[in-house]
């Protein structure tokens, strides 16, 4: 009696599991396998995928690009002819495409903005919309941020594309803001929320500014990637040795491009928008990095 009890919970337990974990990888159908990457994708541009399962399922998607192998162009997405707005809504392939770059992520949050339902929902690419925080793109500041109460942390670009955060230059040629820092001088901003999982979008700079880091974290998708809070998102950069690093717009905007074999777009992570994956959200500005491959 004992025996057959023993089997009847045994096979319960291993038919649970079955269950769990055929439920788990049919839920990444469609979507980038959840299995740790390092590939070198051009050279002296290396693409990490981290996972993780605990304390939560987090799938992170990492761009190292060390500056001293390859020229290395930024571009923040150029204010645009629009009434209502200082840009058409764009996603981050559209971005990519439209203007040339290699890689692309989402940049800073935007104004108007809302998401009540998959078919109900600002902006449509094409709609004009306006970001948040200070932007500016080859010497034109299209945005000044003073709206927002709660002032924005920027990344400025000089003309020879050296990258500096809340530092401007005497003669600003792009800038980009985002919504905090996550990294200053090495050490993790004190503070940060440590509860909250959403997608993530950051970018960070390594202490001699030689490599750049790209981070996009995915979430909100059960059974494959729930997210990471701020905290999470600034020991990922911290892992990639960043000594700076801001955190950019979040949730369905989160989105990482490259430039594919064919030309095309291909992207790199699962985006969320309207709790729909794989749906990218058109978003207001981009930032684009300009290599020869």
């Amino acid at each position: 009696m004992k025996k057959k009890f023993k089997l009847h919970w045994l096979w319960t337990i291993l038919t649970g599991l079955l269950l769990f974990f055929g439920a788990y990888f049919a839920s990444t159908i469609g979507r980038p396998a959840p299995i740790p990457i390092k590939q070198e994708i051009h050279v002296g541009v290396t693409y990490h995928r981290v996972v993780h399962y605990v304390p939560h399922s987090m799938i992170a998607h990492v761009i190292v690009i060390d500056r001293n192998v390859e020229d290395v162009k930024f571009l923040v997405t150029p204010q645009d002819e629009v009434e209502g707005g200082v840009l058409k809504a764009r996603t981050t392939s559209g971005f990519l495409q439209e203007f040339g770059v290699q890689i692309a992520i989402n940049g800073d949050g935007f104004h108007p903005w809302w998401s009540h339902s998959p078919v109900d929902y600002y902006p449509h690419t094409g709609d004009p919309v306006t970001p948040n925080g200070f932007t500016a793109a080859y010497g034109n500041v299209y945005a000044d941020g003073k709206h927002d109460p709660r002032p924005e942390p920027t990344l400025y670009i000089s003309r020879r594309n050296e990258l500096s955060f809340n530092l401007p230059p005497n003669k600003i040629h792009h800038a980009i803001s985002g919504d905090r820092m996550l990294i200053m001088g090495g050490e993790i901003v004190d503070d940060l929320n440590d509860t909250v999982i959403h997608p993530r979008t950051a970018i960070g700079i390594s202490r001699n500014g030689r490599y750049v880091i790209l981070a996009v974290v995915d979430g909100r998708q059960p059974f494959y990637s729930s997210g990471a809070t701020y905290q999470e998102l600034a020991k990922l950069l911290k892992s990639f040795d960043a000594h700076y690093a801001m955190a950019l717009d979040g949730g369905g905007s989160s989105a990482l491009v490259i430039e594919g074999e064919d030309g095309g777009a291909t992207v790199l992570n699962s985006p969320i928008d309207s709790y729909i994956p794989g749906r990218e959200r058109p978003v207001a500005n981009h930032l684009g990095i300009q290599i020869n491959w």
